[in-house]
């Protein structure tokens, strides 16, 4: 990748300590509605961070900005994540997220731009999302917008046949101005990505696609930060980021269980899963003193 500048050790505390606040707000919030896809929520959050608090060029003020950033959740059921990074962000009240799946309310389980401010895609049915991500990116090289895409996709999400279509459009189309996000936590809906069908060897299977591809430790701020620097710097074709993650990062009866891809915890779980990770943030906030 050649030579990065490392993250200031301040900043990816902050980032950090971001992280830790959006995972005890998703658990809330997949508590609270008694359902929702709580592993690859927590699993996807500090790229999430990343990106909207040290990457993306957005505005909460004006979410329709035309020179914004754009980012679509093709892993559509993980609004978890997504929700709480952005009412973190500015983007809506923290209040709001009691709302999530409640049918009195307007934060649905899956990404919905009509009603939630600042989502740029409706997503859900896996697959689609990337398609409209390289539309993005194709309409803005067409009006010689310098914005940047990002899509986030899940490792089972690739299965989908139009995900390929979609790289293939991307690399013929030379859009360096897209950047896809794989999380690889190697599991799925009902099992393990490996047994269900694998798609190994998939770094050179993205290369073969003509992507720029990395391979990363997806919880470490660092390697993101390295990674979304080789893309700035690519100017000819698409970049593929692909991360390695935990589902259910930072619960530990949730990591690395294939049960946590879309349920909500019992009283005792949540008790015991709150437990855990307002340690983790109280670690966090003594690190920074």
């Amino acid at each position: 990748m050649g030579k990065v500048n490392r993250m200031e050790q301040a900043k990816v505390q902050n980032l950090a300590l971001t992280a830790a606040r959006s995972r005890l707000l998703a658990l809330d919030m997949v508590y609270g509605a008694a359902s929702g896809h709580i592993g690859g929520s927590l699993s996807s959050l500090d790229i999430l961070t990343t990106l909207y608090f040290h990457v993306m060029r957005v505005n909460p003020d004006a979410p329709q900005a035309p020179e914004r950033d754009r980012f679509v959740l093709s892993k559509g059921h993980c609004t978890p994540a997504l929700y709480s990074t952005m009412a973190q962000r500015g983007f809506f009240p923290l209040e709001e997220l009691k709302q999530f799946r409640r049918i009195e309310g307007h934060m649905s389980g899956h990404a919905e731009m009509r009603h939630v401010k600042g989502v740029d895609m409706s997503t859900g049915s896996l697959g689609q999302g990337i398609s409209a991500a390289v539309g993005m990116a194709l309409a803005g090289k067409a009006d010689g917008r310098d914005y940047r895409v990002y899509a986030l996709l899940g490792d089972g999400e690739i299965e989908e046949g139009q995900v390929w279509e979609a790289f293939m459009f991307a690399a013929h189309y030379g859009l360096s101005n897209l950047c896809v996000f794989l999380d690889r936590n190697r599991l799925q809906i009902d099992g393990s990505t490996e047994t269900v069908m694998s798609s190994e060897p998939l770094e050179e299977k993205m290369k073969a696609f003509n992507f720029n591809v990395l391979t990363i430790n997806g919880h470490d701020y660092d390697q993101i930060e390295a990674a979304i620097q080789a893309f700035h710097a690519e100017n000819d074709k698409p970049t593929c980021i692909i991360m390695d993650t935990t589902k259910g990062k930072g619960v530990s009866f949730m990591s690395n269980s294939v049960d946590w891809h879309g349920k909500g915890p019992n009283d005792d779980e949540y008790k015991v899963a709150m437990e855990e990770l307002n340690a983790a943030y109280a670690a966090l906030e003594q690190e920074e003193k």
